[in-house]
């Protein structure tokens, strides 16, 4: 059995795409995961499942759009690739609050920090399936564009922290 983390996209963010954790946790376990726990309302759930990462990803997505009568994109990892994506934090001294992985459901193109636009004073760098930013001046005020970023979903280093710890108990 895998521990897996699933990372749902624009979920209850700006009053969008509201989905009560409790609902997520009921979700999962229909769907046939075990052990699930969410964790803040962001729409992060750790869970475990004999399934390989594809199906897991399949069975989530089409349950989350029976639920709200859209699709929610969802992105997942096993409990080893997120304790790797926070090990291979590029910024480790920065605060974990203004540092975020940008969670993809494949690898960063190449050329993904050549299309990068209105960058000021943020950091980038990127990993396996991720792409990480440190925001010295507060995320809320960048207005940095990161074009390979759209279909990804970010979850700062504190929360990826905290992911890696609830998946460890798995």
């Amino acid at each position: 059995m895998t521990a897996y983390l699933a990372l749902l996209r624009a979920v209850n963010v700006g009053g969008t795409g509201k989905l009560p954790m409790t609902e997520l946790k009921s979700i999962c376990e229909k769907a046939g995961f075990q052990s699930v726990r969410t964790y803040i309302a962001s729409g992060n759930v750790v869970f475990q499942s004999p399934k390989p990462e594809a199906q897991v990803k399949a069975a989530l997505e089409a349950a989350l759009a029976a639920y709200a009568g859209k699709p929610v994109p969802v992105l997942v990892r096993s409990a080893a690739e997120m304790a790797a994506v926070a090990a291979a934090n590029p910024f480790p001294q920065m605060p974990g609050n203004c540092t975020v992985a940008i969670f993809l459901d494949h690898p960063p193109p190449a050329d993904a920090l050549s299309t990068v636009t209105h960058r000021v004073r943020e950091e980038l760098r990127l990993g396996k399936r991720e792409i990480y930013v440190y925001y010295p001046d507060n995320m809320g005020e960048s207005k940095l564009k990161i074009p390979a970023a759209k279909n990804g979903t970010a979850r700062n280093m504190n929360t990826v922290a905290k992911l890696v710890e609830m998946a460890a108990a798995h």
